[in-house]
């Protein structure tokens, strides 16, 4: 059992044996290639989610009426890459044996990693639902196989050809598109093909991975590598309502770095996802 955090995410102070959902914090921006600062995303959601409702007018739904328990930010080694994905992964372990399901808050993209080799040794038919507007398909990026640009290449690596099914994608090297246009399913530019993807996917097991900077930059500006083009916040919420409908077992929301945007929009929005994500995936 673990013990609760004393600073919560707002509404996800209750007892761990009674929650359904454990959220928490993965620190690490190791790898972050242009502007770091996504190890703050956690601490930043963390205090500024009490400037948001426990209620969503969305959804008619409130978190005072659902069991959360923040089990508060890993400590995760800086400059070690792979005993920081080794960290997650016993952590969901951790909550997986125990029949919840984690809900991880970057953190750069890579830690997702951690969290989905936890997720299949639990569930073996395991799918993944990426929204982003990278492809992060690249075998490596400057010489190294782990990185923020790779993570949905080691991903495939341990669930297999088209067991992934990205949205939102508009940026990518030419060779990753193409290797992509093999081994993964991709809905480039928005979430067209969300619905039939729902309808395929019903009764199986379930990752859901957000990078928040599928969100336009206009909407979403702080975020470490942005791209014009994105979903806008509204969107991108009727896609989750729609993948909520699925069997999650698992989720993350990575890449807000809240040192970038100054006005702190940013984190208002992750913290408003956040709110919606969990209730969307209680039950």
């Amino acid at each position: 059992m673990l013990d609760k955090n004393i600073h919560t995410i707002l509404g996800c102070d209750n007892d761990y044996n009674e929650s359904r959902i454990v959220v928490f914090g993965a620190p690490f921006d190791g790898t972050t290639s242009y502007r770091p600062g996504t190890r703050f995303a956690s601490s930043a959601v963390r205090n500024e989610s009490f400037a948001i409702e426990t209620y969503s007018p969305y959804q008619d739904k409130d978190l005072e009426d659902i069991c959360v328990f923040d089990g508060g930010d890993l400590e995760l080694p800086f400059g070690n890459v792979p005993r920081a994905l080794e960290e997650i992964e016993n952590f969901v372990s951790e909550i997986m044996d125990d029949g919840k399901i984690p809900l991880m808050i970057g953190g750069e993209h890579l830690v997702t990693l951690g969290a989905v080799r936890s997720a299949v040794k639990h569930y073996e038919d395991l799918h993944i639902i990426h929204f982003d507007a990278h492809a992060d398909l690249r075998d490596e990026y400057l010489d190294e196989k782990l990185s923020h640009a790779t993570v949905i290449r080691r991903c495939w690596d341990l669930v297999g050809d088209n067991k992934i099914f990205q949205f939102g994608i508009r940026s990518g090297c030419r060779e990753e598109i193409y290797w992509g246009r093999n081994h993964v399913k991709t809905c480039f530019f928005n979430f067209d093909s969300l619905d039939s993807v729902i309808t395929d996917l019903k009764g199986k097991p379930v990752y859901l991975t957000i990078d928040l900077d599928v969100l336009d930059t206009s909407v979403f500006p702080g975020t470490g590598t942005p791209e014009a083009g994105g979903v806008t916040f509204n969107e991108l919420l009727n896609a989750l309502k729609k993948v909520s409908k699925l069997n999650i077992v698992a989720a993350d929301m990575t890449e807000l770095s809240p040192v970038l945007d100054q006005t702190g929009a940013s984190t208002a929005i992750a913290c408003k996802l956040l709110r919606e994500l969990l209730l969307l995936i209680y039950r």
